[in-house]
């Protein structure tokens, strides 16, 4: 753990904010004419998933906590944990389902994630960018359809559901974003 002053606190960083490891989701540095500047900080718990904002005083100290990263590989689904190997140890480590927040239909069998780790403990998953998944049931499009601006819902072999254009059908593979969740491409 280091300690930084609050106004170098950065997008993606992980400060220990009252006693709970916190990730960073968005900040903004606000330097007013009159009066001293501050920083307010949009956070995620990571231990019990609740968003948080506050604003920080520009000298105030925050602990930026030392988090490790570990490449996994995802196993499988367990009520509300997802179970990660180490493909070198074959260490098997299970995450809550809840430090996903969503992303866990973009899991395929095989996909290699980061585990981000703080006092041995899991925080978090790092995502690739974009997975491939497979379109498991896609609506043939309606000729004239344009309520929905070209797009209609697909559900992906996950169980994740997209809007893509009207051309994809069952069978294709697409490109999903795993930050949004939203089409990306579709993949030959």
């Amino acid at each position: 753990m280091s300690i930084i002053k609050a106004g170098n606190i950065k997008k993606g960083s992980y400060i220990l904010y009252r006693n709970a490891p916190h990730y960073v989701s968005y900040v903004k540095f606000v330097s007013p004419g009159k009066g001293s500047a501050f920083s307010r900080v949009k956070m995620r718990d990571m231990r019990s998933g609740a968003n948080v904002e506050f604003t920080f005083k520009s000298h105030d100290n925050v602990e930026e906590l030392d988090v490790s990263s570990k490449e996994m590989q995802f196993l499988y689904k367990a009520d509300d944990e997802v179970i990660f190997m180490d493909p070198v140890s074959y260490e098997q480590i299970p995450v809550p389902a809840k430090l996903l927040e969503g992303q866990v239909e973009m899991l395929t069998a095989d996909i290699k994630v980061y585990v981000l780790f703080y006092e041995e403990k899991a925080l978090g998953v790092s995502l690739p960018p974009k997975v491939k998944l497979k379109v498991a049931k896609a609506d043939n499009a309606v000729t004239g359809d344009r309520q929905t601006a070209g797009k209609k819902p697909v559900i992906m072999e996950t169980g994740l559901v997209v809007q893509a254009p009207l051309f994809i059908k069952e069978g294709d593979v697409l490109s999903i974003d795993t930050t949004t969740g939203d089409y990306v491409s579709r993949v030959n």
